[in-house]
């Protein structure tokens, strides 16, 4: 796998947004990318140093449109910590 098939995008929440203020960043990835991987491709990438990675699966929620109903799709969370060091990650076009 590619590190740009590996990275999906960013998560853009609230609470996600607090963190980057410590150089913690919350990324979508690929299901099926291992843990190696995402740290390579987070590196590669954004030319930064991880230090710490989380990653989590996250199950589909059920929506319900009248009797109708299904699950969203599973997707996996990737949280990254940066060392102190190394450059942010500009996520938004601040010019």
């Amino acid at each position: 796998m590619e590190a740009r098939d590996v990275i999906l995008r960013p998560v853009v929440t609230e609470s996600s947004m607090a963190d980057i203020d410590d150089k913690r960043y919350t990324f979508d990835v690929d299901t099926r990318a291992t843990k190696t991987q995402i740290k390579s491709a987070i590196e590669e990438i954004f030319d930064v140093k991880v230090i710490k990675l989380n990653v989590m699966n996250v199950k589909g929620h059920l929506k319900r449109q009248g009797r109708y109903s299904g699950y969203t799709k599973k997707r996996r969370k990737a949280i990254v910590t940066l060392s102190s060091d190394s450059k942010e990650i500009k996520l938004f076009n601040e010019e």
